[in-house]
């Protein structure tokens, strides 16, 4: 279980496949070796994924991790390769803070970025001395459409992110500086496409209104 709330971005230095069903990626981060445990999860990019191998590097650690068929065929995973950059979180332990909302890892499906615009307090311009906040507007997959609310949350690419508005298949977010400097968005852009997990409470809640529908 995860917050949404990214700790570090990791590098992937190796991606390897077998038998077009795994994937192999070992990914280099600043967490401390010592502390990553064989068989712990760890949110890549919105996946959650098991630890098979872990080492010390220069400036922190490298670790290993397989993405299964399911894993490839949902999210964005399969075009990884040495050199992409994606948000990790370490999962939850009992008492820690919930800063952002519950996330499983479990990728529903891939969005595409239709637009960013960046804006200043000052209403544009670049010489805002913090940086912009930006706007994404976002494509969902028309069957994961239904899940995304105004003002409810969405994971996209391991980051908890609250929904500002809706239009049929196209939800926006707004995204403040300080997570645009320690997160991948500072680098998305227009085509990029995003592992997108819908928020729990919305999954069920629709599942109970399909049950009362049918009569269950």
């Amino acid at each position: 279980m995860f917050t949404g709330i990214v700790t570090d971005v990791g590098e992937i230095v190796a991606a390897e496949d077998f038998q077009g069903t795994l994937r192999r990626l070992r990914i280099n981060s600043t967490y401390d070796p010592a502390s990553i445990a064989i068989g712990a999860s760890i949110a890549c990019g919105g996946p959650c994924l098991t630890v098979v191998a872990v080492g010390p590097r220069d400036g922190g650690s490298w670790f290993d991790v397989d993405a299964a068929a399911e894993t490839l065929q949902r999210t964005t995973v399969a075009a990884w390769t040495p050199g992409t950059r994606v948000n990790l979180e370490r999962s939850m332990k009992i008492g820690d803070e919930l800063g952002g909302h519950v996330v499983t890892g479990h990728v529903d499906g891939v969005a595409e970025i239709l637009a960013r615009v960046d804006i200043t307090e000052a209403g544009g311009g670049s010489d805002d001395p913090w940086g912009p906040t930006a706007r994404f507007d976002i494509r969902a997959p028309r069957e994961l459409a239904r899940f995304i609310a105004e003002k409810g949350s969405v994971g996209l690419d391991g980051t908890s992110l609250t929904v500002n508005s809706v239009d049929g298949d196209v939800f926006s977010v707004l995204l403040i500086p300080h997570t645009l400097t320690i997160t991948t968005w500072g680098e998305r852009k227009a085509g990029d496409k995003v592992n997108l997990e819908v928020d729990l409470m919305a999954r069920y809640a629709a599942r109970l209104a399909e049950a009362r529908a049918a009569g269950y």
